[in-house]
């Protein structure tokens, strides 16, 4: 038996541990807090409004230089821009001007608050509002300079065709990555803007005293999301598939058209959408036609009678494949596959550029042979054989005879 007494105590000085009542506490006094907060800024205003109003015009002649600034400069770097030879450089200008602009005009207001006649609480309040902005702002500037990345790049592997395996995976690799990129920083300058409240700190200590059962909680109940976001990742990095590839899941057969955050839209040949969570991709097993290259291979079977001229339909497929437009002059063969007691397989391999132009090739090959063995060869079509045969037996002589014979004596 152990006692109290006899089990290790912690060192340093004690860790107090928040309960339940206290997270609960903490929640209601940060929305108290808030509250409060917002009061004062209110009563504020109303005692200062004179120094406020001077404020205000100091800072908008500050903010108007500040603007003109960043349009020449933006001017100058658009038109610079559009001379290089460089693809994607005149993206990258356009996705950043709105944040700088904003950021730009925030921190001129910034410098010149001290300027501004207010109390110690009212310049503290402007300060904080600022800051919160400012903290938006920059994490707007983040987001555009990740969407700027994945676009200069992605400029550099425009592929104008779906046969290009590389551009393929290079476009599905920065578009899963920037949208996961871009979740991380939207919620790293949320969490920064919620920690710029001291009831926010203090309830943010409060979740983290107690984060064996809250933590628990999230897990058990994001688990399917967490899955699909690290999924999403291991795709970006190996590539299982890419944006373009021709796949079959679930019995269907598509195009993968969009990969997002959590999911791959495949666009079905019927025009139907499926929508598929990155967790069954990594978890299940699928066909990818496409995987290093688009060229696929198709197989007809025809099926005749024993009397058919193999070689005169050798001969008639080659010619039917060689004037398709679908045939990409690679594969092209007809042999025979297997042969039963009621007619003769015949296979035909023949390839295509991808699986759209195979399957139009197939249906295209298998409709001009039936054509020609009911033209040419109508009968080596399949047919079923039977043999009937009446035969009686004479009891007076013990012999059997056909009675479509001659007739025994």
């Amino acid at each position: 038996m152990i006692f109290q007494d006899e089990l290790p105590q912690p060192l340093g000085p004690d860790i107090p541990v928040a309960t339940e009542g206290d997270t609960l506490d903490a929640i209601e006094g940060a929305i108290d807090d808030l509250g409060v907060q917002s009061q004062k800024f209110v009563d504020l205003i109303s005692s200062q409004w004179e120094s406020i109003s001077r404020f205000a015009i100091v800072a908008a002649l500050a903010v108007v230089f500040v603007l003109v600034v960043h349009y020449v400069v933006f001017a100058i770097a658009r038109r610079a821009a559009m001379k290089t030879k460089l693809k994607g450089d005149e993206i990258i200008v356009r996705l950043l001007r709105g944040p700088s602009r904003l950021i730009l005009a925030l921190l001129a207001v910034y410098f010149v608050l001290p300027q501004a006649q207010l109390s110690d609480a009212a310049l503290g309040l402007v300060r904080h509002g600022i800051s919160l902005l400012l903290i938006a702002a920059m994490t707007w500037l983040v987001v555009r300079i990740i969407q700027s990345i994945s676009q200069f790049v992605l400029a550099q592997y425009e592929s104008g065709t779906l046969f290009d395996t590389r551009a393929r995976r290079v476009q599905t690799q920065m578009r899963v990555l920037s949208r996961i990129l871009s979740v991380v920083a939207v919620i790293v300058g949320v969490a920064a803007a919620l920690m710029t409240f001291d009831t926010i700190k203090q309830l943010g200590a409060s979740i983290l005293a107690s984060a064996g059962i809250t933590g628990l909680i999230v897990g058990l109940a994001a688990q399917k999301v967490i899955a699909n976001f690290l999924a999403g990742l291991q795709i970006a990095f190996t590539g299982p598939i890419n944006i373009g590839d021709v796949v079959v899941i679930d019995g269907e057969w598509g195009r993968i058209e969009e990969i997002t955050t959590t999911y791959v839209i495949l666009k079905i040949w019927d025009e139907r959408r499926l929508i598929v969570p990155f967790s069954k991709i990594i978890d299940s097993t699928f066909y990818n036609w496409s995987r290093t290259s688009s060229e696929v291979l198709g197989t007809i079977y025809i099926y005749t009678d024993y009397q058919v001229p193999i070689d005169a339909v050798r001969a008639e497929t080659v010619r039917i494949v060689n004037a398709s437009a679908h045939w990409d002059g690679r594969t092209c063969g007809l042999v025979v596959t297997d042969a039963t007691e009621r007619a003769v397989e015949l296979r035909v391999v023949i390839s295509a550029a991808d699986g759209s132009k195979q399957w139009d090739l197939r249906c295209e090959v298998r409709e001009k042979l039936i054509k020609y063995l009911q033209r040419e060869h109508p009968e080596c079509l399949p047919r079923t054989r039977m043999v009937i045969a009446d035969e009686r037996v004479d009891k007076s002589k013990g012999t059997i005879f056909n009675p479509t014979g001659p007739v025994p004596d």
